[in-house]
């Protein structure tokens, strides 16, 4: 299958996306190792990638949970690449490696976790994995992978406006922009069901968090977008998003 779906909430909490990004390779590798390693001993399922340059981290189509940023780095350095992920509202967790102290201050501006000094300490590492882990759960959000042919994206439910179906073609609208990748719309209905999304038309697969109105022709999302609503599926739409709203604190 060209999707593989987290099918309940305790595995996707417990999946952990972690990115180690250090222009030093051998400190890079060490690092996630080490990494791995701890979260293995916690018995966290996890996937750690390893980067040597900010951009290389930027330009990847992974979504991470947790980001281990070495400051003083050749081009685009560890607070301006922290920074752009900041700027496209990236709300996870950002921890600073360096060998100096005079950063702290401005890791703090872009809302870092943990500011650490090399060479890392192993207790000292393990304890703050333990207090990110702790973290990401509490924030933890619902999550799928999409594949399309090397490529995977980790795409978080809540982030996505709808799914536009073309033939066994599935492009994804969310906050980020499209992705594009190869699906059956039965497969992709039945994944996501009981997960707050409505099959409004044969094209379309709506998340119901972003609806600001609707009628019996369309359902227009909070981004503006319009999306059509087949005739046969009206009355069991109407059902379906006040069910949502009372489920989750929109009417009494």
């Amino acid at each position: 299958m060209d999707m593989i779906w987290k099918k309940t909430v305790r595995q996707v909490v417990l999946v952990l996306w972690v990115a180690v990004c250090d222009d030093e390779v051998m400190e890079c590798y060490h690092i996630a190792v080490k990494i791995k390693e701890i979260l293995q001993e916690m018995k966290i399922p996890c996937m750690v990638r390893q980067f040597h340059s900010g951009e290389e981290l930027i330009q990847s189509s992974e979504s991470f949970d947790i980001i281990f940023l070495d400051i003083i780095m050749e081009g685009l350095d560890g607070l301006k690449t922290a920074q752009a992920f900041r700027d496209k509202s990236f709300d996870r967790i950002l921890i600073f490696i360096s060998s100096s102290r005079e950063y702290v201050f401005d890791a703090y501006d872009v809302e870092a976790f943990q500011y650490l000094l090399k060479p890392v300490d192993d207790r000292r590492l393990q304890r703050v994995l333990q207090k990110a882990v702790q973290k990401n759960e509490k924030g933890a959000q619902e999550f799928m992978i999409a594949s399309k042919g090397r490529q995977k994206r980790k795409l978080f439910l809540g982030d996505i406006y709808y799914f536009e179906i073309r033939g066994r073609t599935v492009d994804v609208h969310g906050t980020d922009g499209v992705f594009t990748y190869y699906e059956r719309i039965g497969n992709l209905e039945d994944s996501l069901r009981g997960k707050g999304f409505f099959r409004c038309h044969k094209s379309y697969l709506v998340n119901l968090k972003y609806v600001a109105a609707y009628n019996r022709q369309e359902v227009v999302l909070d981004n503006g977008e319009r999306i059509a609503i087949a005739k046969r599926r009206y009355e069991e739409f109407c059902r379906e998003i006040l069910e949502y709203m009372r489920t989750n604190g929109g009417i009494a």
